[in-house]
Parts: structure tokens; sequence; C-alpha cells
């Protein structure tokens, strides 16, 4: 019997018991269903991890001032104004690890175009900062040397506020006020998206940094050089914990900490905690296949036991093909045949369902999802694996019949 006859053979046999062929490729269905569905879903959140890590730029920390004591009572993280543009200065200079390190300040702030307004976040800082979070511009460009240091009154704006303030017209040499200063827009970031925390990144507008401290905030002589973080871009293959205690050290140095005192500022490794996101992401992924793939187990053991129900029903069936010359291993093949194609069939129907779930997934519920071609085949391969591990036993139990006890058979 060449494979296109026992193919054959197989279909007429399956499809004389529909139902029975039916419920049997259930548990394969929703197996391979799940399967998918729950792949789509952790690579989604791992998507979502990476696009976030992207975003933020690569090998990036943040150096924030620590807390204070007033009284015997600490205020918390960030209440301290320990940190200067010097700072910033000293660890680019001094740490060899570190590619570059932008000082910035930021508030929020209402800002007026004409007689269009929109309440957005003013980061005051240098060009390092665009640098270091690898975010370019899609029109315009970067602050000059003399912008800087003079306090010009021009910025740079994210899609977000440009489309708030301008819509579809191009803000590039408009002039809106900030706090009621007259700021042109010289440059537009392109987009970025939502951060970790759901954040619009892109609605923000950037500003010198000199601009910040001595036109929107204001500030005194006595605190001219004050900073609210420094972020630092560590040299790509440069190690993170070593120019993480670089900094350490010299900060210490500087801000004349005394030895065993606790450090007046905060390092975070932003690069670290997402890396840590999406390697939960991705033990997530994988324990949700797994938990999905023991329906395709279930569905397997189904699959065997209605193939050795079949074998006991057609008993003199086989003995009847043994008997007219059929060999062994033709009627291991008949039902090795049967049982994939029951699996293929179901993974096929699984195969929709799941993409069918992985839409509604997405568009209900809202989630990140990423259907991508691997999972559909691993799902499927899966389900032919299925198919012949619980096929086996019952197709060689059928071959090994003596076709004279087989005839006998009632």
């Amino acid at each position: 019997m060449n494979f296109f006859a026992a193919l054959r053979s197989a279909l007429r046999a399956l499809a004389a018991n529909t139902l029975r062929s039916i419920l049997t490729m259930l548990g394969i269905i929703i197996g391979v269903a799940a399967v998918i569905t729950m792949i789509a879903v952790g690579q989604g959140a791992t998507n979502r991890v990476q696009e976030q890590m992207k975003g933020l730029g690569s090998n990036i920390m943040l150096v924030l001032p620590g807390g204070v004591t007033t009284g015997g009572v600490r205020l918390g993280a960030q209440t301290g104004q320990a940190l200067t543009e010097e700072d910033a200065l000293a660890i680019a200079k001094d740490v060899p690890e570190v590619q570059i390190a932008a000082p910035s300040m930021r508030t929020g702030a209402q800002v007026v175009a004409g007689n269009t307004n929109w309440n957005t976040s003013v980061l005051g800082t240098t060009n390092d900062y665009l640098e270091g979070r690898e975010w370019l511009l899609v029109s315009g460009r970067n602050f000059e040397a003399a912008e800087m240091q003079g306090s010009a009154k021009v910025a740079i704006i994210g899609q977000t506020v440009a489309q708030q303030l301008f819509g579809d017209a191009d803000p590039l040499d408009q002039v809106i006020r900030v706090k009621k200063i007259p700021v042109t827009i010289i440059g537009m970031l392109e987009k970025k998206g939502q951060n970790s925390l759901g954040q619009d990144q892109d609605d923000t507008l950037i500003v010198p940094i000199s601009t910040y401290r001595n036109r929107i905030q204001g500030g005194t002589g006595g605190k001219l050089k004050r900073v609210g973080v420094i972020n630092v871009k560590v040299k790509e293959g440069q190690s993170m914990k070593a120019a993480e205690d670089n900094i350490k050290d010299l900060l210490r140095q500087r801000l004349k900490v005394q030895n065993g005192a606790e450090d007046p500022f905060n390092i975070r490794n932003l690069t670290e905690i997402l890396q840590a996101q999406e390697a939960s992401s991705r033990i997530m992924t994988l324990l949700l296949a797994a938990v999905a793939g023991i329906s395709l187990i279930i569905g397997g053991i189904g699959i065997m036991n209605i193939m050795l129900v079949s074998v006991t029903e057609r008993t003199r069936e086989i003995g009847l093909r043994m008997a007219v010359g059929a060999r062994g291993k033709d009627i291991l093949a008949q039902f090795l045949i049967e049982a994939v194609t029951l699996s293929l069939i179901g993974g096929a129907i699984g195969v929709l369902i799941g993409a069918v779930a992985t839409w509604a997934v997405g568009q209900f519920a809202g989630w990140q999802v990423s259907m991508t071609a691997a999972s559909i085949f691993l799902a499927t391969i899966f389900s032919a694996v299925v198919g012949v591990f619980f096929g086996f036993y019952p197709a060689r139990r059928a071959s090994k019949l003596l076709p004279i006890q087989a005839l006998r058979y009632e």
C-alpha cells in the first residue's frame, strides 16, 4: 500500500466516525490555539520591554540627589540638592567608562501658541542628553554652543506637543510662550512612545539648561549650577558595574563624604532594570507555552485512546487485509497516518482559532501581542509529533495481530 492509498483509507475511516473524530481532535485544537495565543501574548510583552529599552537608550544610568535629614526626619529620595553641572562634567571627564554625562532639570508648564495651549513637561539639558538616549531629530537642529552659554530662548519639542499646538502644520521657527517667556522652536524630535510607566515621552519640550535656570525657573545665583539628575551613558562594551562604582567614588570625593557616611546621591541602572523585565517576560512566555502544551499532551492521550478503540473495532478488517496480502508495515502506516491526520487537522483548526484569539486579545484587552510564523510552525510540528508519539502504540499493536486470530475476533 502506497502513501496516498493509506491516506485515502485513513480519511475514509475518520469520516465514518465524524463526531468521534471531532471530539478526539478537540484536545489538539485547544492545545494549539492556547500555545499560539500564549506565545503571542508573551512575545508581545517582550517586544514592549525591548521598545522601552530602545526608547530609553542603551547603557543608561541616572545619578539622582539623595535624601536629606531635618531634625532627625528623613525626607526621602531626591529631596537633597547635592548635584551640580560641574559634577556632570567631572563624570564625563574622569570616569573612563562614561561616554556622556548630561545634567538636566525638569518641571511642568503651560505652553501657549497663538490661541492654543498645552500643559507639558519642560526639560532643561544639553545636546548630550539626546545623544545618550539615542533620540534623533526629524527636523530642525540641536542647540548651538552660543545658545547653551547665553540662555537663548530656543526649544526642541516632542511630537505630542507639536500635534497639540500646531496640528499638522510645521512647528519650526514658530514662537511659543513657556511661562510667559517667548521661545522659538528650532527642532522636532522623532517619536518615542510611552515609557515603562505608561508616560508619553513625546509630550516634552527641551530647552538649554542655562535657559531653564535663568529664564524659566528664575533661579538665584546660589543655585545656578544645581541640577535635578545627571543622565549617564556608558560606552559600548564597558562594564556598567565598573562605571557605577567609579561614579560613586568620584562623587563621594567631590562631595567630601566621610567614610562610612551615607551617599548623598542615588545611582539607578535603568538598562539592568529593563533587562530584568525582559528576562521575566521571556520566562513567563515559556511558562505559558508549557502550560498550554499540556493541552496538546492531553489531546495526544485522547488520540491514543480512540486509536486503541478503533483497532479493537476493526480487528476483523485488519485480519482480512492481512489475509489478502497486506504486510504489518502497511497496517502500521495506515493507523499512524490516521493518528497524524487527526493531529494535523486539529492543529490547522487550532492555528485559526489561535489567530482569532490573539487578534481578540490585542483588540479588546488592549495588550500588545505578536504572533510569529515560528510559533505557528512550532505548534503545528508539535501537534504532528503528538500524533506520531501517541498513535504509534495502537498502530504497532494493530500491525502485530495474527490474521487467523483477527478473522476469528467477534
